[in-house]
């Protein structure tokens, strides 16, 4: 249904009209988001403009903390360790060591894998060097 430009007033304000391009400009500028996100966030939640805006808020609020890691919530806690491959506890103590950022976290996890790495490769060259050692002397 198109909008009655002949009703004018609050509840005409107070809905995004997505038939009219001069609302859906009006509605993205004053949002801060694309016309394409705007229309999403309509067919989701309907309509009005509060609860359009609520929706926005909640989605920009989601994603600036999805780089972080919220021990608190333990649907995050589940995501977090499969997508690193730890238990929980593991996570959680590696959370206290690198701080809640995702992004420090992997950095440890991989700085904790290469010096595991360093230390089998210096083991083995150890074990090398032993049996070589012996064979001079027994020989």
């Amino acid at each position: 249904m198109a909008d009655n430009k002949a009703k004018r007033g609050g509840a005409d304000r107070a809905l995004i009209a997505l038939t009219e391009k001069y609302e859906v400009a009006y509605w993205s500028k004053k949002f801060k988001v694309t016309p394409a996100k705007l229309k999403y966030a309509v067919k989701k939640v309907g309509r009005s403009a509060r609860k359009v805006e609520e929706y926005i808020k909640l989605q920009k609020h989601r994603a600036s903390d999805k780089s972080r890691i919220a021990l608190s919530e333990p649907y995050e806690v589940r995501y977090w360790s499969k997508r690193f491959k730890l238990t929980p506890a593991k996570l959680r103590l590696v959370v206290a060591t690198a701080g809640h950022s995702s992004r420090k976290v992997e950095a440890y996890l991989a700085a904790q894998k290469a010096a595991k790495k360093a230390r089998r490769t210096a083991k083995k060259t150890r074990k090398t060097v032993n049996k070589t050692a012996k064979r001079k002397k027994a020989a």
